[in-house]
């Protein structure tokens, strides 16, 4: 059986980071690009694309599904499976960016976390923040984009959107469920919740 060109480039991208230490699982699943770049102790799962100019430091692993562009990663960085990042993205040491999450021109700090179902896009991130499942930052208004900064150790809680321009000072905490309009104090809670309501003895018309 014939290989294509590009074919035989991948094979040969392959074999060179294999010889260089990276683990790659099923190898014939994963695409690099030519200026790929990986450090020592990296592991690659099946089915990862890499575009252009994607940088990854040592101890980090790259889950199945993942797809890379134009993004830097520092050391014990974990990110997917089915993660997104995308150019302009940088991934500081010892983050976690979890499973269909999504990132976009963004700097994420050292040992921060966006673990699940969230899109983060223009937004600088300090150290130890914790992104809650289904967060997004609102940085596109139909005619600009905006920036959103989350300083060191905030904790974001589930099904937020930050609508930027916004900052979140250190130590502050965001309730579940809350739209963000305006900057938080630091070592404060904000939260934005309509109050529930129970209607006894309800029955649909």
């Amino acid at each position: 059986m014939k290989h294509t060109n590009s074919e035989k480039i991948q094979q040969a991208l392959r074999k060179k980071f294999i010889n260089k230490g990276v683990k790659i699982v099923a190898p014939e699943t994963v695409y690099f690009f030519k200026d790929t770049r990986i450090g020592k102790n990296v592991t690659i799962e099946p089915y990862v694309v890499f575009g252009s100019k994607v940088i990854i430091d040592s101890n980090s692993t790259i889950k199945s599904f993942s797809h890379l562009e134009k993004v830097k990663i520092g050391k014990n960085v974990s990110v997917g499976p089915f993660a997104r990042l995308r150019p302009g993205t940088i991934i500081k040491n010892g983050s976690r960016i979890g499973n269909f999450v999504e990132i976009k021109k963004s700097n994420i700090g050292k040992n921060s976390k966006v673990n699940h179902l969230s899109y983060i896009g223009d937004t600088l991130i300090g150290n130890n923040v914790n992104i809650g499942a289904g967060t997004i930052t609102c940085n596109y208004d139909g005619k600009k984009k905006y920036k959103t900064k989350i300083k060191n150790n905030v904790f974001v809680g589930s099904n937020t959107s930050l609508v930027a321009p916004v900052t979140l000072n250190e130590k502050s905490n965001i309730g579940a469920s809350s739209v963000i309009t305006k900057s938080v104090p630091k070592n404060s809670l904000a939260l934005t919740r309509a109050k529930q309501i129970e209607i006894k003895n309800y029955k649909r018309k």
